[in-house]
């Protein structure tokens, strides 16, 4: 039966796609794709604390991921809130820290056993707030936001779905002479085209694209903040997906998954150079007004870009005074901003803030000349 877009995509076909998949313009783009994410690899092991890379990256994707499904919330209220969830007030930022909850529970998993379709599940229990199963009602479609018109209607019937999610599963552990990432640009398609939950398939199918690269072997931790480049290329994202539902045409999608996980990496190896410089010139302001070099210290301001005193305290096992001095005194110099919250104040490291904010740029692929 041929696709129609209000019909249940009952006949979605199995994995692997029935075409060619490495065409040389695929294999070329995966070898760039791949060189990049070892030199992110790379640059991550020589970071003095890597904690830094590893609390920031899940909570921009977080933000990012959590804004394609239009969950908006501000930087500024996930980082002041992501060491004490249970404070945030603003629905928005609780919904985007769940997402970095989910993440880290499905990194937990893949320790212990294979990715699978109940890691998806367990990874969506938890973006959602609430037990997830397979959808087991009709009436599940996605559609034009501004006519309501069908675009997309995943298969319905649990038997159905159940028997999509076997066959993503075993392509995942089967599909041996594919390079991974051509299987995570495939079993992403695949994923979202299944649509196996009444809520939150997006965000349980970035989580898991993680998940696959790092059970993988290509990254050791969650510093690949994809979802920006989701967001900077949305209407394309959704298009090329379209486009192998209506037309097959996998080779545009899988080439926009490799140069989003190419630029992504290179712009992350940018971003950590920049870190290292502000981390160098932070430490010799720590030296004068420390007279040591306290890298506890240093680790509390970059760990998270927001702190408290307690935090420091507790740290650097310091006195509350001796906090304060310090604290204050890097106020003075201009390396921390200060904001009143309640009956506390917050500390702001500023320039790091503005940094992890800023989209650092790529160089573009080389034309492909065959």
């Amino acid at each position: 039966m041929t696709w129609q877009p209000a019909h249940p995509f009952n006949e979605l076909p199995e994995l692997p796609p029935n075409v060619e998949i490495e065409t040389k313009r695929v294999l070329k783009a995966a070898v760039e794709a791949r060189t990049a994410l070892a030199t992110l690899d790379q640059a991550a092991r020589r970071m003095t604390n890597p904690t830094v890379l590893i609390n920031s990256i899940p909570l921009l994707e977080a933000q990012a991921s959590s804004e394609i499904e239009n969950i908006v919330t501000t930087t500024d209220d996930i980082f002041r809130f992501a060491q004490d969830e249970s404070a945030a007030t603003n629905p928005a930022t609780k919904e985007t820290l769940k997402y970095r909850t989910a993440l880290f529970a499905g990194i937990r998993l893949i320790a212990s056993r294979p990715l699978s379709s109940t890691t998806a599940v367990h990874v969506c229990t938890i973006v959602n707030g609430r037990e997830m199963g397979v959808r087991r009602l009709p009436g599940t479609y996605i559609g034009n936001p501004a006519t309501g018109a069908a675009i997309y209607t995943p298969p319905s019937g649990e038997t159905v779905i159940r028997d999509k999610l076997g066959n993503w599963e075993s392509f995942l552990h089967e599909s041996r002479g594919l390079d991974p990432l051509v299987v995570m640009a495939i079993a992403h398609y695949q994923f979202e085209a299944i649509h196996p939950f009444e809520d939150g398939n997006g965000r349980t199918g970035r989580i898991l694209n993680v998940l696959m690269l790092m059970s993988a072997g290509l990254i050791d931790q969650p510093i690949l903040y994809l979802s920006r480049y989701i967001i900077e290329n949305k209407d394309k994202y959704y298009r090329l997906l379209l486009e192998v539902t209506r037309d097959g045409n996998w080779e545009e999608w899988i080439l926009f998954v490799l140069e989003g996980i190419r630029l992504t990496a290179l712009s992350t190896v940018s971003k950590i150079d920049r870190i290292q410089v502000l981390q160098d010139e932070t430490l010799s302001t720590i030296r004068e007004i420390t007279s040591a070099a306290n890298a506890d210290l240093l680790a509390v301001l970059f760990e998270q870009p927001y702190c408290r005193i307690a935090n420091v305290v507790l740290r650097c096992r310091v006195s509350r005074p001796t906090a304060t001095n310090w604290l204050n005194a890097l106020v003075r110099e201009g390396v921390l901003v200060d904001v009143k919250a309640g009956r506390e104040r917050i500390f702001i490291n500023s320039k790091f803030f503005e940094l992890l904010m800023k989209s650092e740029s790529a160089p573009a692929s080389e034309p492909t000349l065959f």
